[in-house]
């Protein structure tokens, strides 16, 4: 698997997000920017679901969830934190608030669980109560 080249493509994917959740709807360059996105995002599907997939189920089953697996493209936000780069000029993501996927377990009775997918690098993210908590899993 190459993970450099998930990352690469989830990074642009994540930054089209940015730029689009930024744009008015009436902005003349929103609906190709959408149409872009969207061809990007079913790419990434293509290529990537059956590698994710595996990794999204050991995280249901480490939650004890039975919520329904979702294409990994749904497991992204609509808009990202760029946070500063690193020594290696490599920007890095934070998200936080009612983003991601929904899931329901019990060992978190009664709050607002989600699942993020974050680039720099790959990971999926456990959003708590709109906070960003721990790394479920990490391409690298």
């Amino acid at each position: 698997m190459n993970w450099e080249q998930l990352d690469k493509q989830l990074t642009v994917i994540v930054e089209k997000r940015n730029r689009l959740s930024k744009m008015d709807y009436s902005d003349e360059s929103y609906d190709d920017l959408e149409e872009e996105l969207h061809d990007l995002e079913d790419d990434f599907n293509e290529e990537y679901e059956e590698v994710l997939e595996s990794q999204l189920e050991k995280i249901y089953s480490k939650l004890k969830s039975d919520t329904d697996l979702l294409l990994p493209s749904a497991y992204l936000a609509n808009a990202y934190k760029e946070m500063l780069p690193d020594a290696n000029g490599i920007v890095t993501y934070e998200v936080s608030g009612k983003v991601g996927v929904p899931i329901e377990s019990d060992q978190f009775d009664k709050m607002d669980v989600r699942i993020v997918l974050v680039p720099n690098p790959a990971r999926f993210v456990l959003i708590v109560n709109g906070k960003q908590m721990k790394d479920l899993w990490r391409s690298r």
